[in-house]
């Protein structure tokens, strides 16, 4: 059977899916600018929708799905249109959306939060600015993991379903059905530790990155990365494109030391999928053990990290762009301060 739908319907239906959701969030963010915790969920929602196709195939590949296992990341994607349809390119999206927006909201909203009260804690001091960043950052992201942890789980159960294999019809069905045969809520957290794990480098180290980048652009390129704005800290503000810089070479370096226990989790959330995979979720260490005796390391511990370079960079871009555009909307400060000489 042919799953191929007429091919002006197939790649204009998928750029306008891709390009539309975006859009519709960055429209969505005007009607919630008043709320700080709803422009931050609108950021994580963009930067979450953009890279949708990415996101599963990396779920794929992780897990060493039998179908897409030899794939790489452009064979992968043609492979999932021909053999399922070009919507399964968002296959779990629906979760993801459901999970993105408490989650970016409850991190971005406590990194501000947390990085206060450790500022009064030890004093605002430039030689402790970078520190409080990444200490603040990690905080945030184990706080938004702790809170929105079974919805990715949910979601990493329906990405790594093919058509005609589904275990779960949806979101409430998928959760019913973990809790009921798999053990309750610890169920449901599964791989927690090895997420937490690799959180707290991850989210540290990209905010301190993105604070770190900022400041080198503003202090040492001003001209091509900033315009004027009297009303900031330091009377500069940054450039979209300076803004997307900053943030995709963040993503970039936090993702590098973080994903072997992104691997680790997503093969511990998906280990009772199959009989054969479930060695997989007997323990955080056991797992990344496991995984690195059976696959070493390139294909192993780091399986699909080309394709997390593909989607941590524009991901975490459009992320820090959005909540920094919008806290400008709001009139807020995105300024920093530049000691001089």
């Amino acid at each position: 059977m042919n799953h191929f739908p007429p091919l002006h319907e197939t790649y204009g239906h998928l750029l306008s899916r891709w390009l539309t959701l975006p859009l519709l969030c960055l429209v969505f963010s005007s009607l919630l600018s008043c709320n700080p915790m709803g422009r931050t969920g609108v950021a994580g929602m963009c930067a979450k929708t953009t890279v949708a196709p990415l996101d599963r195939i990396k779920i794929l590949l992780q897990a060493h799905n039998k179908h897409y296992k030899h794939d790489g990341v452009f064979s992968g994607l043609r492979n999932i249109v021909a053999r399922e349809n070009v919507w399964a390119l968002y296959k779990g999206n629906g979760a993801q959306m459901v999970r993105i927006f408490p989650y970016a909201s409850t991190q971005f909203t406590s990194f501000e939060l947390y990085k206060k009260v450790l500022n009064n804690l030890w004093g605002h001091s430039r030689y402790l600015s970078k520190t409080t960043s990444a200490v603040a950052g990690s905080l945030a992201g184990v706080t938004a993991v702790f809170l929105t942890y079974p919805l990715d789980t949910i979601r990493a159960r329906l990405a790594f379903q093919v058509s005609g294999e589904h275990m779960y019809s949806g979101i409430v069905n998928a959760a019913i059905t973990i809790f009921q045969t798999e053990g309750g809520i610890r169920a449901l957290y599964r791989g927690f530790t090895a997420t937490v794990c690799g959180m707290i480098p991850y989210a540290g180290l990209s905010f301190y990155c993105f604070e770190h980048m900022k400041y080198l652009c503003m202090k040492y390129l001003p001209d091509y990365t900033c315009r004027p704005c009297e009303k900031n800290t330091g009377g500069l503000v940054l450039l979209v494109p300076a803004k997307l810089l900053c943030g995709g070479l963040a993503g970039a370096v936090a993702q590098s030391f973080s994903y072997p226990f992104d691997v680790t989790r997503r093969r511990m959330q998906l280990a009772w999928m199959t009989e054969e995979t479930r060695k997989f979720g007997m323990g955080m260490v056991d797992t990344l053990r496991l995984i690195y005796k059976e696959n070493g390391i390139s294909r192993g511990l780091y399986r699909g990290m080309s394709i997390n370079y593909m989607r941590a960079i524009p991901m975490v871009a459009v992320s820090f762009s959005t909540y920094e555009l919008t806290k400008q909307m709001l009139g807020l400060d995105t300024g920093l301060s530049i000691k001089t000489g």
